[in-house]
């Protein structure tokens, strides 16, 4: 089995895994913006690979779904052509979680099996592995918190949902570039900084997500004519995280500090470093997180519609992608 398994075939599998994890999250930004992540009142792991086929077994879901808080308060009456709906993002949205296991765990029980995976980069894909499988009960765990007594997904943990998947994203690009480039320190310097900024803005968001805080204050730079929204500490020390509209006040100016600091960030790499790929991707991530940034007033403004905030969502993502690129190559190890 080892001669017809080389380098290009693990570059294959993780570059797919990465594409797959990265449509993920798309996927789970649609699903939130479509209200569609509570149309699955149940979690089946295995026979909820299968959709509903028959009348009778969308007939059951349906039924399920209107013992649920948010066809009782919210979608009261509903037919089942809407709720097929809805249904189809959420059932998406775990089948290609399914996928992606299945595409990243066959294929490494391959090559650890052919001794084709260096122990350098093993611990970190042993690591994905549970995080992976840790992902699927976090997000059940999530989808739990709306169907008790208010139709609400938590927005703590929706962010934890979030993390967890950057988390995963970010030790899958770092063990493919560890594969190619070869090994790389995190440092605690101006990279590690700005990927920290960075990462505190894609969370802050996340908690503008989880409380629907975009549909509020639509306008720039000011909220409800004026710059700090008045209802702004009511909840005192909870306030960043459960007051909507500090939620999006937050947001809003975290997003413009570290838009600030990327872009001296990027002007720094492009004029100081020697690798031409980090001068390009430093060109090129300018460019991003002024788009970036842009993007989210203009989605803001218009209320946050899907496929602005689908791709506002995808831009965060992108960032973080070419962040954990340049932050790899400017600490790679030289070995003499």
């Amino acid at each position: 089995m080892t001669a017809f398994l080389n380098s290009k075939h693990i570059n294959l599998w993780l570059n797919t895994t990465i594409l797959m994890v990265v449509t993920m999250i798309l996927i789970g930004g649609i699903t939130r913006l479509t209200d569609s992540g509570l149309s699955m009142v149940e979690w089946r792991p295995i026979w909820g690979f299968l959709p509903p086929i028959s009348d009778e077994e969308w007939m059951r879901v349906f039924l399920l779904y209107t013992k649920s808080p948010e066809y009782i308060f919210k979608n009261q009456g509903m037919s089942i052509t809407e709720f097929k709906e809805i249904f189809f993002w959420e059932y998406f949205h775990r089948l290609w979680g399914r996928l992606i296991g299945i595409v990243f765990t066959i294929p490494l029980i391959i090559f650890y099996l052919s001794n084709n995976i260096p122990n350098s980069i093993l611990i970190k894909l042993l690591s994905v592995l549970f995080l992976g499988s840790l992902q699927a009960i976090i997000g059940w765990w999530m989808v739990k918190s709306g169907l008790v007594n208010d139709p609400t997904v938590s927005q703590y943990r929706l962010v934890v949902h979030l993390s967890n998947a950057l988390l995963i994203l970010f030790l899958l690009l770092w063990t493919l570039l560890e594969y190619k480039n070869g090994p790389s320190k995190i440092k605690f310097d101006f990279s590690f900084l700005i990927f920290c900024f960075l990462f505190t803005t894609i969370i802050a968001g996340a908690f503008v997500a989880g409380m629907d805080a975009g549909l509020m204050y639509n306008e720039y730079p000011l909220m409800g004519y004026k710059l700090i929204p008045e209802n702004y500490g009511e909840y005192g020390f909870l306030d960043p995280f459960e007051n909507p509209a500090s939620a999006q006040f937050h947001h809003r100016h975290i997003a413009l500090f570290t838009t600030i600091c990327i872009l001296i960030y990027c002007y720094k790499n492009y004029t100081q470093s020697s690798d031409k790929v980090v001068k390009k991707l430093s060109l090129f991530m300018s460019a991003i997180v002024c788009f970036q940034f842009f993007l989210g007033i203009f989605t803001l403004i218009n209320m946050v519609p899907i496929y602005l905030g689908a791709l506002h969502q995808t831009g965060a993502v992108i960032l973080f992608i070419f962040l954990t690129i340049i932050m790899h190559r400017l600490n790679i190890i030289r070995i003499n």
